[in-house]
């Protein structure tokens, strides 16, 4: 039987609340979807971060999906910038939705974060961000999709792409999902 694939969820800043599409996802399919957990969600420090990533990926039996929201699109992306190529090649896509724009955001608990690292990811993505999202405008979400090498696309005015968007389960992130 070929190795199922490993979805690895990798919450922003504050984690992701009960209410959210990446919670919900993980309910619906406990076996497939597993969340990287932060020592301090609230105080994030980068190297932390990248290295509970490196570790979940080392950990996973068979290929890994990372599906990201917010800070953690702007953590992978420092991850696939340093990991080893050997890790980097067990990841099959991701799927990185509202991308935190922690070059510009106000909030000292981000600043570690930058610059947002802008190298080519070793893997297929697709960058997904609102047109009101308030973390990011939607010309930066279309640079950082074009430094990652990824597909862009914008679903509307939905604003940060969490629980407050009303999103439920969020059909479409899946359908986007799917199509990695």
């Amino acid at each position: 039987m070929p190795d199922r694939t490993t979805h690895l969820v990798l919450p922003g800043y504050q984690n992701s609340g009960p209410e959210h599409w990446q919670t919900r996802w993980e309910a619906a399919e406990p076996d497939s979807f597993r969340r990287v957990e932060q020592a301090d969600w609230d105080h994030p420090e980068r190297t932390d971060w990248v290295a509970r990533v490196d570790a979940a990926v080392a950990a996973a039996r068979g290929p890994v999906v990372l599906v990201a929201h917010s800070l953690g699109c702007v953590t992978a992306a420092h991850w696939a910038a340093t990991a080893a190529a050997g890790r980097t090649a067990a990841v099959r896509g991701a799927l990185l939705v509202a991308p935190a724009d922690v070059d510009t955001a106000e909030v000292p608990e981000l600043v570690g974060f930058r610059p947002v690292a802008l190298e080519p990811l070793p893997f297929p993505a697709v960058v997904v961000s609102s047109t009101d999202d308030p973390w990011v405008s939607p010309e930066r979400a279309r640079a950082f999709a074009a430094a990652w090498g990824a597909r862009y696309v914008e679903p509307g005015a939905y604003g940060h792409l969490n629980s407050d968007s009303g999103l439920g389960d969020w059909p479409e992130g899946r359908k986007l999902l799917a199509e990695l």
